[in-house]
């Protein structure tokens, strides 16, 4: 029997949480999600752990519990969405929105766990003049944890991305969770990240084109056999026309002012900084450029900028490999959470 630290990952999605969690020292049992790719992905690199493909509004834990024979979590990890938390400020408790916050309680109620880390958007905390994280506070004190919250930048903790994220930390044996310090001083920028990968795609497993360039690239390399999820998006003629008359770190106002208006969102032909850390990555809609090249950033550029390492590989379409690297959580922020959460276990 392994006497790790065994961990529950919901609403996993492709694993980028349980993945630091896992680089930390952790045995990661199980990762829950309902989309089928990124649970494919999910179990292609956390080898030792179960994936399963389940709608957790519907699924109850102990009929989780049953079907994948888990009897025991330390941990419950993972980030419900949570629609139902209106920003008027009245939280509908019963609103139908809000079953997939109220699986993941369940799930602390049934598996009680030591610890458990719940992430979300930074505004969770000042929807509704706080009245949802107080919501949050209290629904988790009822099962007899002590909850600490806090905002955090990914950029603060080795990311090269300006991510926040809403963090909410409960332990058992009524200890107070106090969060990180930053360990970044000098912050990761674009080009620390992914300025070795090449302006064309590269077959899955090709040898690396160049040395690695930055300390941050040395890391995010150092256990991969080769490059994966490395391949570019053709654009039309105009689109490279126009992204080619922004500067590294530009946007649409640097642009002529008949071709400001070309695309209807003020996020459009916006260039990655090679000097700063990038902006969040999101799920791949076509507006963010990259620094010097012509071309939106691939997959795996963009998995270099959440922090991803390259022996991680993403699984399914083009498309759906972006939603996957959009969605998660940036695996080093994660890993020094795990990492300070160790010492109250």
């Amino acid at each position: 029997m392994s006497d790790k630290i065994k961990v529950i990952d919901l609403f996993s999605g492709c694993g980028g949480l349980s993945y630091g969690f896992a680089k930390a020292g952790y045995e990661v049992v199980l990762g829950i999600d309902n989309w089928k790719d990124a649970i494919m992905t999910f179990e292609h690199n956390h080898k030792q752990a179960k994936g399963i493909v389940a709608d957790l509004s519907i699924e109850r834990p102990k009929e989780i519990s049953e079907r994948t024979k888990t009897k025991k979590a330390d941990i419950i990890i993972g980030g419900p969405p949570c629609q139902g938390f209106s920003i008027a400020g009245k939280r509908q408790v019963e609103d139908e929105r809000n079953k997939l916050y109220k699986a993941f309680v369940d799930f602390v109620k049934y598996f009680n766990p030591k610890a458990f880390v719940m992430e979300n958007v930074p505004n969770i905390v000042s929807m509704g003049n706080g009245i949802v994280k107080e919501n949050i506070l209290a629904d988790f004190r009822k099962l007899g944890y002590f909850v600490t919250y806090k905002i955090l930048m990914s950029s603060d903790f080795g990311v090269p991305q300006n991510r926040k994220r809403a963090v909410f930390v409960g332990l058992k044996n009524n200890k107070e969770f106090i969060f990180p310090v930053p360990t970044q001083k000098n912050r990761y920028n674009a080009a620390d990240a992914i300025s070795d990968l090449p302006e064309y795609s590269l077959n899955d497993g090709s040898e690396y084109s160049e040395a690695p360039k930055s300390f941050y690239q040395k890391f995010i390399r150092r256990n991969s056999s080769g490059v994966f999820n490395h391949e570019i998006t053709n654009h039309s003629e105009q689109t490279v026309d126009i992204v080619s008359l922004v500067p590294d770190g530009g946007n649409y106002k640097d642009l002529p002012a008949k071709l400001q208006k070309t695309r209807k969102v003020n996020i459009a032909w916006t260039r990655l900084s090679s000097k700063r850390p990038s902006f969040t990555i999101d799920t791949g809609h076509r507006h963010h450029f990259h620094y010097r090249f012509n071309r939106v950033p691939t997959v795996r550029e963009s998995a270099r900028i959440q922090s991803f390492p390259d022996e991680f590989i993403f699984l399914g379409s083009k498309t759906s490999q972006y939603k996957q690297v959009g969605n998660a959580v940036p695996p080093l922020l994660a890993k020094v959470l795990a990492e300070t959460l160790k010492k109250y276990l």
